[in-house]
């Protein structure tokens, strides 16, 4: 039978994610605030854009989409 006492336990080092560079951050970065960008706009502004002029031709552009993603309209 081994004895636990004898046998002392190896506990592997802690496992560290490798380092990422700002050079490879700022594509995901750029890419996710389009992504936000698009969905506030397809999903939520509800012509609120309208305020500033034209907002009303890009609340037209995206309504069909806000129904196909079952966003309420109107």
């Amino acid at each position: 039978m081994l004895d636990a006492a004898t046998a002392p336990t190896q506990l592997p080092e802690a496992i560290h994610p490798p380092a990422i560079s700002l050079q490879e951050l700022w594509p995901w970065t750029l890419f996710a605030a389009a992504l936000l960008l698009l969905i506030y706009f397809v999903g939520v502004d509800e012509g609120a854009a309208s305020l500033t002029g034209g907002g009303m031709t890009l609340h037209e552009w995206v309504h069909d989409g806000r129904h196909l993603l079952g966003f309420p309209c109107h």
